[in-house]
């Protein structure tokens, strides 16, 4: 059985994931068509590049926010753990230009008014509603639809207990930003495109310390992050930095179906995602291993 294995040393993110995915073979031109799907391609440009953190060589991916974006540079939104620290999609590059892959796209009218504009016009935040009905409308394979549903469902009921809301009255404003909309649907899309059957995961680190967050100085994890992590192993870790976010967590959590130590499989590839903050001692990067289980 194929089988991907997060091997989480230094916590996971959204960007993390997919820089991950790509570093271990995936194809982000096809991710990255694929996405066109929801219409809202005119609000970023992606971008993916070599990097090397503490010696190790990875994939950094990154989502750009274009001038059409309803979003902030800052993304300030009323639940600001998703982006209070460095660990998501930083806009400041660590990799020179000639190895950054930066896509602008042009967009015509016919492309524009072929699909739903149900991610539009959202004045800062979009509905857990409107999520689901782009991600059914898109017409993604049944597989990437059924993952990224299952991750948003993830977070939205973390954010209705934390918020006492329920799941059909939670705004994602952190969540429902352009960045990780990418994240999660783009993370589903690599994983089916690479074949994977099965996906299981190392025990999860949250780091330490305190955060800024839009409601106050919270302790790390964040309460969603927490929320969502309810019943997965997290693993002690004294780095004082938030490690794993919401986006990390839910796609950790929704779709490893054990977690453990590496399971005895035929290593097929290997990626390395980077995460934005560099350590001293500690390479700030999510390993994936992908092979076969007999």
């Amino acid at each position: 059985m194929r089988t991907l294995y997060f091997d989480c040393f230094s916590g996971i993110s959204g960007d993390m994931v997919i820089g991950a995915l790509i570093d271990a073979g995936a194809d982000p031109v096809q991710m990255e068509e694929e996405l066109k799907k929801l219409n809202i391609d005119e609000e970023y440009n992606l971008s993916w590049g070599k990097v090397v953190k503490n010696g190790i060589t990875s994939t950094k991916f990154d989502v750009i926010l274009t001038s059409k974006s309803e979003q902030t540079h800052e993304h300030s939104h009323s639940h600001g753990h998703e982006h209070s620290h460095e660990h998501e999609h930083s806009h400041e590059h660590e990799h020179s230009h000639e190895h950054e892959h930066s896509h602008e796209h042009e967009h015509s009218h016919e492309h524009e008014h072929n699909h739903s504009h149900v991610l539009h016009h959202n004045h800062g935040s979009r509905t857990y509603k409107q999520i689901v009905e782009a991600i059914n409308e898109a017409n993604f394979n049944e597989s990437v639809t059924n993952r990224s549903l299952a991750i948003f469902k993830k977070i939205g009921e973390a954010e209705g207990h934390i918020h006492g809301l329920p799941l059909e009255k939670v705004h994602f404003h952190e969540v429902g930003a352009v960045d990780s909309i990418i994240d999660i649907i783009g993370a589903a899309i690599l994983i089916h495109q690479l074949g994977i059957e099965s996906v299981q995961s190392s025990a999860i680190p949250t780091g330490s310390g305190h955060i800024h967050i839009d409601h106050g100085i919270y302790p790390v994890p964040a309460p969603a992050t927490l929320e969502i992590l309810k019943g997965v192993p997290i693993a002690s870790n004294d780095i004082r930095f938030e490690l794993t976010t919401p986006t990390g967590a839910a796609i950790a959590a929704v779709l490893a179906e054990t977690f453990g130590s590496l399971p005895a499989m035929t290593v097929e590839s290997i990626g390395y995602g980077a995460g934005t903050k560099t350590f001293e001692n500690h390479p700030n990067v999510l390993r994936i291993i992908i092979g076969e289980i007999q």
